[in-house]
């Protein structure tokens, strides 16, 4: 079996952990501290707060600019629902934009026109690991005197025009066990605001910045040192990593560009795509899914349900037609191409699809 994921640990994060283990710190300690300020120095940002999730890390750092209740955040419904759900946790209100069709990112020619006075912040997401037009967000985002959020949680080292995301506004990263890069569960923020900086740690720490002495209503989000331990070994490996995801996804692509009816991942220009997922679009997605599973290739489908599809938000009153967002969620089908992907197993993932199309004929 092929399969869509598979985390890459060795020795290396073993003995990182025991280290921490046999130290007896195994809360939130210096290897956080270390954590945080290599990742800062990765992403090219002053900061960072390192937190138990990336679900934690867009929580928080919407709370930490002050976004709450009556506010409104224009995002993307085609994400993972941590996305939106982070901002009704604030008692804020996502306003769903819609992609565009190449990208699967947030289109932002369509951003304006949802702008209104409750609006406070844009939050994109860099999906797949492709970077949104951040440019163009950055210069929307400071016209109206709008926070930028960037949700990164699947782009670890992409870039836009040489400069990391995460660093053009607020970001928050991912480290799940399927991401690039992993502390087995874990996020940070990265971000040049002291104020916010200072702010997401309080949130982080029930509210406190000196123990027992609190000053605002906080959750407990802290990031240990066991999960620390992992992401400084895993960070130092994160190039190796990249690259032999774009190898993959170059493989890839020159394998299938020429088979009717596949569209393969677009890369922007001035842009470095890091393939948390290579995606592909199809109308025959879900009989090329179970040809492949039938070949012990795994697929996955990201995402299936757009967020205002969802049950949850049609309860909450979302009955918007984002029609590129809706058709996407049909089409998309998400081929294996983490680092544990060989050149052979390429081979095989390509000559199965080729078959699968051949047969259609």
């Amino acid at each position: 079996m092929i399969p869509i994921a598979k985390p890459q640990l060795d020795e290396a994060e073993i003995e990182a952990v025991n280290e921490v283990l046999r130290s007896g710190i195994i809360a939130e300690g210096q290897r956080v501290a270390e954590f945080e300020q290599a990742f800062a120095e990765y992403t090219g940002t002053e900061l960072a707060v390192a937190v138990n999730s990336g679900t934690a890390a867009l929580h928080a750092a919407l709370l930490a600019h002050g976004i709450g209740k009556g506010d409104e955040v224009i995002t993307s419904s085609f994400s993972f629902i941590a996305t939106a759900n982070s901002v009704l946790f604030t008692g804020a209100k996502p306003v769903f934009a819609d992609i565009k069709a190449d990208t699967f990112n947030l289109d932002p020619q369509l951003i304006e026109e949802k702008i209104t006075p409750a609006t406070k912040a844009i939050m994109p997401v860099h999906l797949y690991g492709q970077p949104a037009e951040i440019d163009l967000m950055t210069d929307i985002a400071e016209d109206h005197n709008l926070v930028l959020i960037e949700d990164a949680c699947q782009a670890h080292g992409a870039e836009h025009n040489g400069k990391k995301v995460g660093s053009f506004g607020t970001g928050a990263f991912s480290f799940y066990p399927t991401k690039n890069m992993t502390t087995s569960e874990g996020g940070i923020i990265t971000t040049n605001s002291r104020e916010v900086a200072d702010k997401a740690r309080m949130i982080r720490s029930h509210g406190s910045k000196q123990r027992y002495l609190h000053e605002m209503l906080g959750y407990n989000l802290r990031m240990t040192d066991i999960s620390a331990a992992i992401g400084l070994v895993q960070l130092k490996k994160l190039p190796e990593y990249t690259a032999r995801r774009q190898h993959n996804a170059k493989l890839l692509t020159e394998s299938l560009r020429d088979i009717e009816g596949i569209q393969c991942p677009v890369l922007r220009e001035k842009c470095e795509h890091v393939f948390h997922q290579y995606t592909i679009r199809t109308r025959d997605r879900d009989a090329l899914a179970d040809h492949l599973r039938d070949k012990g290739i795994g697929t996955g489908i990201y995402y299936p349900i757009p967020i205002h599809k969802q049950p949850y938000y049609k309860e909450l009153g979302y009955n918007e037609d984002l029609l590129i967002t809706e058709k996407a969620s049909r089409e998309v089908l998400s081929l294996p191409v983490h680092p544990g992907v060989t050149d052979e197993d390429i081979v095989t993932i390509s000559n199965a699809i080729r078959d699968w199309s051949e047969s259609k004929c």
